[in-house]
């Protein structure tokens, strides 16, 4: 098996700052809609220290570049405690959104330099060689894969309470109570199994062509 070391280092150097930038839009949301509680835990930050999960972060994107599988992952989920939320269910269907939103967004940054940037890696002092658009490359491509995979509507991922947030409360009951609990065992059968990337494949075509062109 050849592993391209150098585009190892760029696809975790990127998914560390996307997940880092996803948990911290998290935290921020919860402390403008009034739960302050990650905030003092230190997690409104770009520090990825508070945010890296070894799991979700290191070992399942590195098994997944190593096997050709979509690189996808998590990091240390942001606490939110909803009592502090004046408008409990629509706050934290927001506070929930807000880590994929900031995918999507960063998505978009990286689309526009991919227009910009010289495909060419670019000099910088001491003769080293920047590759600037692969960077971004990877930047946009790992991102879409982000959001989409966290919109997928199955716990713990944030699109089980967005669904939770816009079914009526007996519904989103009912879903807690019957999906929920079952969320890590549906999680892993899918990417196991390769279902996870038939639901996640068309939207991510989808958006790429949408934000490229």
């Amino acid at each position: 098996m050849n592993v391209d070391i150098g585009q190892l280092v760029v696809v975790f150097l990127v998914l560390i700052f996307s997940l880092t930038v996803h948990e911290s839009a998290h935290a921020w949301t919860a402390a403008w809609l009034g739960d302050l509680t990650a905030k003092r835990l230190g997690r409104i930050t770009l520090n990825p220290v508070a945010h890296v999960d070894p799991i979700g972060t290191i070992v399942l994107p590195f098994l997944a570049f190593t096997t050709g599988a979509p690189v996808i992952g998590w990091a240390k989920p942001v606490p939110v405690n909803p009592a502090n939320l004046k408008k409990q269910r629509q706050y934290f269907l927001y506070i929930s959104a807000a880590g994929p939103v900031s995918n999507i967004a960063l998505a978009v940054v990286a689309s526009v330099a991919l227009r910009v940037l010289p495909v060419s890696p670019i000099s910088v002092a001491g003769g080293l060689e920047f590759p600037a658009w692969n960077v971004a490359a990877t930047l946009f491509e790992l991102n879409l894969l982000l959001a989409v995979f966290n919109f997928v509507p199955i716990p713990p991922l944030d699109g089980a309470n967005v669904l939770a947030g816009v079914l009526p409360e007996n519904l989103a009951s009912i879903y807690d109570r019957v999906v929920r609990p079952w969320g890590f065992v549906i999680l892993y059968a899918l990417l196991l199994t390769g279902g996870l990337s038939a639901i996640i494949s068309s939207p991510y075509l989808f958006l790429s062509r949408l934000l490229t062109g």
